[in-house]
């Protein structure tokens, strides 16, 4: 907040909008006040994901453009996408006591099912979204700079 209070010195008053929802965002989802309503996944991904896109670029230019609705829009998707990743990949190493369970495929073949069975793709996408992620921020900051 005090960030945000010298940024209404110099950005204006439109700040103090995202400086409220910004309070909003943090107590109500952190303490899951309101019966954890906005505790999901869509209200993860607007106050984690497209909420502090929005509210940097209004901080730099004190407007919102296209392109940081556009931008807000991708990180509002990756922030969905890692939650969805993330939720049964916690749940599977912090809340299971025993995996069981086997696939039988087409051609009668069968996989097995264990704890690191189910959660290889679950953790291979979460990695390669952070690093997908630090490749976007690379090349955009090599494109401003080249």
């Amino acid at each position: 907040m005090a960030l945000g209070f010298a940024g209404v010195t110099r950005v204006g008053p439109g700040l103090i909008p995202f400086m409220a929802l910004g309070v909003l965002f943090v107590v109500v989802y952190n303490l899951e006040l309101m019966g954890g309503r906005l505790h999901g996944n869509f209200w993860f991904a607007l106050s984690w994901g497209a909420f502090p896109v929005l509210t940097a670029y209004f901080a730099q230019t004190g407007r919102i453009s296209p392109g940081a609705i556009a931008a807000a829009a991708a990180a509002y998707a990756l922030s969905y996408g890692q939650r969805a990743l993330s939720t049964p990949a916690r749940t599977l190493r912090r809340k299971s006591r025993s995996v069981a369970g086997v696939v039988t495929l087409d051609d009668g073949s069968r996989v097995d099912l264990s704890e690191s069975v189910l959660l290889r793709p679950l953790e291979l996408a979460l990695r390669s979204f952070s690093w997908g992620v630090i490749a976007i921020a690379l090349g955009l900051l090599l494109s401003r700079l080249l």
